[in-house]
């Protein structure tokens, strides 16, 4: 099964903790091969007003895994909670955040787990990693490719590759 995350970071050493992120999720997840796309600074999206200046640096990685969306997210709690992530404000800035956008053609609209991701078909930072991975990738209950929901989207909030 294919499993889709976005990644993203707006607190400390942003990279490093990308990195710090990927290398637990590696480690914690049983898969047979990862693949990982490049790094973007991007404007925030949604946040309170005093944060609106504080950028993210997003990626995302694409998983082929044999577990389940549950121990998924269980994994993926456990290492934001490892790297210091504090749940509280939403939006408000961050050390590390994870979020499952797909799952395969799973569904769950759980309060705990909801795949695929609500807002990922509307969102440039999330899209725009994903293309540069898995550009004809269809997201559960959409009908275009990411890289067409991606082309579809407004130019901000903007999205910026890092080298």
């Amino acid at each position: 099964m294919t499993a889709l995350l976005s990644l993203g970071s707006n607190l400390g050493d942003r990279v490093a903790n990308i990195n710090a992120a990927i290398d637990e999720l590696e480690r914690g997840i049983p898969h047979s091969s990862m693949f990982r796309a490049p790094l973007y600074e991007t404007e925030p999206v949604d946040v309170p007003g005093e944060y609106a200046d504080v950028r993210f640096v997003n990626t995302a990685v694409a998983i082929e895994t044999g577990i389940d969306p549950d121990e998924l997210s269980r994994i993926v709690h456990s290492v934001e909670d490892a790297l210091g992530r504090v749940r509280g404000e939403r939006h408000a800035p961050r050390v590390i955040d994870i979020d499952i956008v797909a799952f395969g053609d799973a569904r769950s609209s759980r309060t705990d787990l909801r795949i695929p991701h609500p807002e990922a078909a509307s969102r440039r930072f999330v899209l725009a990693p994903l293309a540069d991975i898995v550009p004809d990738f269809i997201l559960p209950g959409q009908k275009r490719t990411i890289s067409e929901l991606l082309a579809e989207l407004p130019l901000r909030p903007a999205v910026a590759r890092l080298d």
